[in-house]
């Protein structure tokens, strides 16, 4: 079925210009498949443009007359609930998690929170208030000293890895929070966990289901260090293997484990899940609601390896769109 799909790129965060990126391919995706549609670009200031022209928003009233929208938003202002719930107002199918599990899992602390009370594995972690750091310092540190070292200090509402730092030493420990708090009112500070990263995506509404996990792995001048913003964008830095060269056993749990987690933080459409794997040992790292996605994007890449084909994937996608939707409206509010 043709429809017309207005696709949403761009945005307020600091990864704005990887959002253009994912939005230009995932248009090519769904022209190819037959589709009509429209691009709408999403400046740093905010105000969302059509053709070149300024859009004007009426609740209720959809969105240029879209039968779908599908945000490819990063980060804040767009990945965070915000921009879902000005599609909820507007009354439109929109693609991936809804307002809620898009706050939940773009907040690293409020996530994390929700995946120990639900009993799955992850790394030891610790949030910290901005207000809390300036108001004591010297306890605040000495409740991160049961994290050992190295520790992730991580600003909790940002994606891409902006603002994170690896901290190896006691003493840069003060400076890489105060960095992370320039970012970001509320920090994580993570345990380093042992192992390989692996990456599994998962699609779906109420029965979703778990592509072949991949591995991440360095190369390049960053092949020593750790996955950070240069890894991710610069061309040559990360090279993505599948099937991730772990056992069997562990593919499962992980698999199982992707699933449980999209479950447990209440997400729709699509999520890409990080973990760390160290023998059979697989430990939740986070979620993301809507990685990158490019047709060479991690996500893209685990489904095709899945045997689900990039514009295929995005059709799914906005069939999943339209049965939320309508499946939402059904109930009395």
């Amino acid at each position: 079925m043709t429809r017309r799909i207005a696709v949403l790129g761009g945005g307020r965060s600091s990864e704005h210009e990887v959002s253009l990126a994912s939005a230009a391919s995932v248009r090519a995706g769904l022209e190819r498949a037959g589709h009509v549609v429209l691009a709408v670009e999403i400046g740093r200031d905010g105000s969302w443009a059509h053709e070149g022209e300024p859009l004007s928003l009426t609740p209720g009233r959809g969105l240029l007359d879209a039968d779908v929208v599908f945000p490819v938003l990063h980060g804040p202002f767009g990945e965070d609930g915000t921009v879902q719930g000005l599609l909820e107002c507007l009354d439109v199918p929109y693609v991936g998690a809804g307002v809620l599990a898009a706050a939940v899992c773009m907040d690293k602390v409020t996530s994390k929170d929700l995946l120990a009370r639900a009993g799955l594995p992850q790394v030891a972690y610790r949030g910290i208030r901005h207000a809390r750091w300036e108001a004591e310092p010297d306890a605040v540190l000495d409740e991160l000293a049961v994290l050992g070292l190295p520790v992730f200090v991580k600003p909790a509402r940002l994606g891409s890895s902006v603002g994170i730092a690896r901290v190896a030493a006691p003493d840069e420990l003060a400076g890489a929070l105060t960095a992370a708090f320039a970012h970001d009112p509320l920090v994580i500070v993570e345990a380093t966990a042992p192992g390989l990263e692996v990456e599994c995506a998962v699609l779906g509404n109420d029965e979703p289901t778990a592509s072949e996990p991949g591995e991440i792995v360095l190369t390049g001048a960053g092949a020593d260090g750790w996955y950070d913003y240069d890894a991710k964008y610069t061309p040559g830095g990360m090279e993505l293997v599948v099937p991730a060269r772990i056992s069997p056993t562990a593919r499962e749990r992980l698999r199982g484990l992707a699933v449980e987690t999209f479950v447990a933080l209440g997400c729709s459409g699509l999520a890409r899940a990080d973990f760390f794997v160290d023998g059979e040992t697989v430990l939740v790292n986070e979620l993301n609601t809507m990685p990158g996605f490019t047709e060479t994007s991690v996500y893209g890449k685990l489904f095709a390896a899945s045997g689900l084909p990039y514009e295929e994937l995005l059709e799914r996608l906005v069939e999943l769109a339209v049965e939320r939707h309508a499946s939402e409206r059904a109930y009395q509010f």
